[in-house]
Order: C-alpha cells, then sequence, then structure tokens
C-alpha cells in the first residue's frame, strides 16, 4: 500500500454473517448486504469481525467470507479482513491466507483472556504484520470484549517497528483516546472510530474514519454523517449524529451482533439468527429496539412486536 492514507477516509462497515435456519452461511443474504453498503457509499467492508461473529467460524468459513468478499466488492471497496486471535500462531496463518485471498488490510483484535502485556502485544502484532507482507494492519483496541487495551505508547512503537502498522481501530469508549494516538503516533497513524454514538467527537479531534456496526441497517445515513462532517456542514452533521445516536445506542441493548441481525431481519433482509453462545434477541431487547426505531420514525413500516420474521 502507498503512504496516501486516504483509503481509510469515510465509513467502513464491520460485516454481520447471515445464517440459514440450518446454521450455515446465508450466501444470499451475504450478497445483498455487501450490495446495499456499496450502493450506500461505504468505503470498506470488514468480513470476520467481532460483529461477523468471527469467534463462531471455523477456518474455513472465515477464508470463504473473507475471499467471497473481496470478489463481491471487486475495485467499489476496501476490504479489511479480520485475522486476529488470542494465539499468534492462528493469528500468523489467517492472516497469510487473508491476504493471499486479496484483502488489502487485516485487522488485529487484542488477544482476548491471555490479557498480554504491551511487550507481548507488541511481539504478537510484529509477528502478524510480518505475515501481512505489504497488506496494510489495523489493530484493534476493545478493552471491554478482551480485557485489555493498546496504550498509545504500544501503538507508538508498532507504528515505528512495522511500516504497515498503519492504523488504529478504538473502541474504547473515550474520546480523548483519539488525542493522546494522535500525540504518541503522529499524523501517519490512522484513528479509526470503533463505536457509532462517538462517530462525531471522534471525527472532531482527527479520526479519520468510522468502523461501524449500525451502517449494516442504516449506511446510508451512516455515510451522511461522515460526508457531513467532511463538508463542513456542522448543522447537518450534528443533526445526523442525534437522529443516530438512540439507533446506535440500540445496536448494544444486548450483545451485538444479535441486535443489529434483529433491526435487518425485521426489514426481511436475513434471518436474526446467531451462533452460540449467543442467541436472538430477548424481548425486553426487541423493546429496547423498537422504542428507537419509533422514536426515529422508522417502525410504522415494520412487523408488529411478537412476529415472526
Amino acid at each position: 500500500m502507498t503512504d496516501d492514507l486516504t483509503r481509510f477516509d469515510g465509513v467502513f462497515t464491520a460485516l454481520v454473517t447471515p445464517f440459514t435456519d440450518t446454521g450455515t452461511i446465508d450466501w444470499r443474504a451475504f450478497d445483498l448486504l455487501i450490495d446495499r453498503q456499496l450502493e450506500a457509499g461505504i468505503r470498506g467492508l470488514v468480513p470476520v469481525g467481532t460483529t461477523g461473529e468471527a469467534a463462531t467460524l471455523d477456518e474455513d468459513e472465515a477464508q470463504a467470507l473473507i475471499a467471497h468478499t473481496v470478489r463481491r466488492a471487486g475495485n467499489a471497496a476496501y476490504v479489511l479482513a479480520g485475522t486476529g486471535s488470542n494465539v499468534t500462531r492462528k493469528t500468523i496463518a489467517a492472516t497469510a491466507r487473508a491476504v493471499d485471498a486479496g484483502a488489502h488490510g487485516v485487522l488485529l483484535i487484542t488477544p482476548y483472556y491471555n490479557k498480554p502485556s504491551a511487550e507481548g502485544l507488541v511481539a504478537h502484532f510484529g509477528a502478524a504484520a510480518e505475515a501481512a507482507g505489504a497488506a496494510d494492519v489495523m489493530v484493534y483496541s476493545v478493552p471491554g470484549r478482551t480485557g485489555v487495551a493498546i496504550a498509545p505508547e504500544t501503538a507508538a512503537e508498532l507504528a515505528r517497528s512495522h511500516r504497515n502498522i498503519v492504523a488504529i481501530k478504538e473502541a474504547g469508549g473515550d474520546p480523548a483516546r483519539v488525542t493522546a494516538l494522535r500525540a504518541a503516533c503522529g499524523p501517519g497513524f490512522v484513528v479509526h472510530c470503533g463505536d457509532d454514538g462517538l462517530a462525531l467527537p471522534f471525527f472532531a479531534l482527527g479520526a479519520r474514519g468510522l468502523t461501524s456496526v449500525l451502517s449494516n441497517w442504516r449506511p446510508t445515513e451512516v455515510v451522511a454523517l461522515h460526508r457531513a462532517w467532511v463538508a463542513g456542514e456542522r448543522d447537518t452533521a450534528l443533526a445526523l449524529h442525534d437522529w443516530l445516536s438512540p439507533l446506535a445506542a440500540s445496536m448494544f441493548c444486548e450483545a451485538s451482533p444479535g441486535p443489529v441481525k434483529r433491526a435487518l431481519a425485521m426489514e426481511g433482509l436475513m434471518s436474526d439468527r446467531v451462533r452460540l453462545p449467543l442467541v436472538p434477541l430477548s424481548h425486553r431487547g426487541d423493546v429496547t429496539l423498537r422504542e428507537a426505531m419509533r422514536g426515529a420514525g422508522l417502525l410504522s413500516r415494520l412487523p408488529p412486536e411478537g412476529s415472526r420474521v
């Protein structure tokens, strides 16, 4: 990849993985999902991430999803494949396979459960970066899921020691981290927001883009928020932020991707099936989701509460 970091500008969608009623991947629904993203102007597609239930996919399924995304997107979007795990050798192998399949970059989550030290993170990400070759590496700090954050100083060390480690997905819920990361890592390192509800403050503090869960369902509006900010249309961006915020919050009323799959199912776009240990959205979660939809004016054309979709 070149040093032109504009490839990370805009909205990337952390793609859900649709499943059939028998539990296999629903490729027809997956194609429809990708096509909706491209039509809305989504700049990047992220298969096999947390939102894609990566931890429940076997190796062949993960590889097939990444290769399929590359083929379906063509040259219309950047493909950032989730290849991280808490086992370094598995991360190395998955990264090499994703790059061979044509992914432009890889997204590497901090090793969960192991809770490595800063030195362990540097060694782990460094080994995966070497396997990525010339492809981009975006490291992923989401301490709420993994128990360990990437300190700004650690991110800076990774960026200095590996030219292809060029970005971080920051999902710790603290906009002040954007400033700290930019100060530590310099202008040649990209910060991507990993929390839909914080997109606007992240943009204001210098994040180049957003890796979104909500855009699976509302890609046009999420893209419009970023475009309004870039165009200097501050009032429009704020209005979109205010409209999207309750919807974004509802996407995490229960474990993701249950809520966003339920929202997609309500519009007939896929089943809301998830894989154990996740279960479909509960009645309470469904009420929360519908209340957010009602507030946004989206409920009138959707199935009534309690209906099967």
